[in-house]
Order: C-alpha cells, then sequence, then structure tokens
C-alpha cells in the first residue's frame, strides 16, 4: 500500500529531490523566530500574496490562450500539511522559516492547487506553523494532547494572517476561502468565527473545504452548495476509489457535506467521467481530460480508477492528494462562474 500511495504523489506532484534543488532559492527570513508567531507584514512569511511573483500565478500552457488574470475577489487559500518527515525535526509544529518546508509546500500545494484560482482573483496564501502529519494519528493520551496544542498553534497562525489580511488588504472585497487537508481543519474553525452569521459573511463567494470531513450542521448560517451557481455557500468532498469505504468514515456518526465537483448538484450525484474537464497531475503544463467521474456516496465522493499514463500500477484506494488536481478545470471553472453571480448580485 505505502509503495502504490508513494508511486500515486509521483503522478501527482514533484519529487523530494527537487525541492532541495528548490531550496536553493530560498533564503533565510531571519525576521522570524521559530518558535513565535508569524509577522504578516513580511512578504516571506506568505506562500502566495499578490504583492510577489510566487507559484500560484502559474497557468498550465493548454490553458494560458484563454487566461485573463482578473482581480474581481480574492482568495485565502490555506494548505495542507507538508511537514511529513518521519524524524519530526521540528517537534509537533514546523518553523515557517525553513527553506526546504517552503520550497515544499510552494512547489507542491501552492503551484498544484491554489493556482486553480488565479483567474479569477488575488492569492493569499499564509505560512504557518503547521502541525506535523503524525497530529492526526496520535497513539497516547500524552499525543492527543500535543496534537490538540499542534492544531491550535496554527490556527493561531491562520487567524493572524487573516486578521492582518482583512486589515491591510481586502478593502471589502467579496472573498473565496480554498483549503485542502489540515488546511482545512483550520478553514472550518475560521469560517465559523469569522463569516457564520457576522458581516463577513455577506463577502463570502463560496467556500471550497476538501480533504476533510464537513459535518452538514457545522454551521449555522451558511448551507452545503447545491447548484453550480449558488453563492456563499461550502463545497467539500473526499476522493476514494468506488467501493473504499475506510474503517474511520464508516464509524463517523454524522452527514458530511459531500458536493460532487463534475456536476456542482445535489439533483445529480453521479456523473462519467466525460463531465471531467480536465486534471492537472504531475506534468503541470499538461491537462488531462476525462481522467475519473466522480459519485456521492455516503459521506465521500467516490470514483472509478483513474484513467493516466502509469496509472496500471496504481494500487491505493485513497485519492486524498488529488482532491483538487483530480478536478483542475472544473473547480477552475466553477469558480469563476460563482464569483461572477456573486458580483451580479451586488
Amino acid at each position: 500500500m505505502r509503495y502504490s500511495i508513494i508511486i500515486f504523489a509521483i503522478f501527482v506532484i514533484s519529487c523530494n529531490h527537487s525541492y532541495y534543488r528548490l531550496a536553493k532559492n530560498y533564503s533565510v527570513n531571519n525576521n522570524t523566530n521559530a518558535t513565535e508567531s508569524p509577522d504578516y507584514s513580511h512578504l516571506d512569511n506568505w506562500a502566495a500574496i499578490p504583492l510577489k511573483h510566487n507559484p500560484s500565478d502559474s497557468v498550465p500552457k493548454p490553458l494560458r490562450n484563454n487566461y485573463f488574470a482578473d482581480t474581481l475577489a480574492d482568495v485565502f487559500f490555506i494548505h495542507p500539511t507538508t511537514y511529513t518527515d518521519a524524524s519530526k525535526a521540528f517537534g509537533w509544529n514546523a518553523p515557517v522559516n525553513d527553506a526546504l518546508l517552503n520550497a515544499k509546500t510552494d512547489y507542491s500545494t501552492i503551484l498544484y492547487q491554489a493556482s486553480i484560482f488565479n483567474a479569477i482573483g488575488r492569492i493569499y496564501a499564509p505560512r504557518y506553523r503547521q502541525a506535523h502529519l503524525s497530529a492526526y494519528f496520535p497513539k497516547t493520551q500524552a499525543d492527543s494532547l500535543h496534537a490538540l496544542a499542534a492544531f491550535n498553534e496554527a490556527y493561531n497562525d491562520i487567524k493572524k494572517a487573516f486578521e492582518f489580511y482583512l486589515q491591510h488588504y481586502n478593502h471589502g472585497r467579496p472573498i473565496i476561502i480554498a483549503s485542502h487537508s489540515q488546511g482545512s481543519t483550520h478553514a472550518i474553525r475560521l469560517i465559523k468565527e469569522f463569516f457564520d452569521g457576522k458581516p463577513l459573511q455577506q463577502q463570502l463567494v463560496v467556500a471550497y473545504v476538501l480533504g476533510m470531513p464537513v459535518p452538514q450542521h457545522s454551521f449555522q448560517n451558511i448551507s452545503a452548495c447545491n447548484s453550480p451557481q449558488q453563492t456563499g455557500c461550502i463545497c467539500s468532498w473526499r476522493s476514494f476509489k468506488e467501493g473504499y469505504l475506510p474503517s474511520y468514515v464508516q464509524k463517523e456518526k454524522f452527514h458530511a457535506i459531500v458536493t460532487n465537483p463534475l456536476t456542482w448538484k445535489a439533483s445529480e450525484p453521479d456523473t462519467n467521467r466525460l463531465a471531467n474537464k480536465g486534471a492537472v497531475l504531475r506534468n503541470f503544463n499538461a491537462v488531462i481530460p476525462h481522467v475519473v467521474n466522480a459519485v456521492i456516496e455516503k459521506n465521500v465522493l467516490w470514483m472509478d480508477k483513474p484513467h493516466f499514463f502509469g496509472s496500471i500500477f496504481l494500487r491505493t484506494k485513497n485519492y486524498h492528494i488529488a482532491d483538487f488536481n483530480f478536478f483542475y478545470v472544473n473547480i477552475r471553472e466553477n469558480v469563476a462562474e460563482r464569483t461572477k453571480i456573486f458580483l451580479e448580485k451586488k
């Protein structure tokens, strides 16, 4: 299983050896103490921000002819866990000024996920003291306490970054929240604290909260998206091979928000792969249509085995790493449609 997941990761994102090469281009930010909360007035503490060129500005080559960088809205993107090394070299939380980790973040999630949104808005993605991957898998009660503290520390950075963004950059503009995995753990808290029933809810275009379960009753005033034109709502899904329900999903006692990213309609939960306009996998400049279908099944999104060069070797049934990548073009078009409708309402 581990070998299969590694093969899958190689097809979806860059290889680790390239991060070592890219890290040489990063300067160490001496303005930030490794254990202190980041100062978000320093551009180095943002993985993506309009004031500096970054991988989120990239556009896959087949999409460039129709690309026009618009700034109709702002996208606040919360990246997933990239602090995954087995040694857990920094303890429970990673610093924001490690060159290798920042290169890994920027040329994986920022390039392959955040770039989806660059045709419609200005992208803000803070660096934060992310919790180590093992925080999701505590083995002892002590581990559980450390994990909780680690997630709280990470969220406090996200909150601080968002408050800085609101004060200095937003100026009343429409906001799109996008997140994956650990980023979605924090996005749920952020939406509750800043949007749900608050004045800022009027600025929320849509939230794409992927890779983590979002219980249907997480918010009092914000509902799941049920159509491709709906605004002020939540889209969420977790990707698995059809027929596979992990044990932790089977144990869930709640109903999660699950969106079909090929229809965006609650009334059409099952769609074949022909509706998939394009995935972006390891080769960022290749857009591959019809890679997967999408079927809503209980709390998850099911799909047939993906179709791409090399997928014959794919054995994993957990497609978590590709929650965004498999539906790159469909999401890109959908966020543009929702933003257009949101602005027309204004």
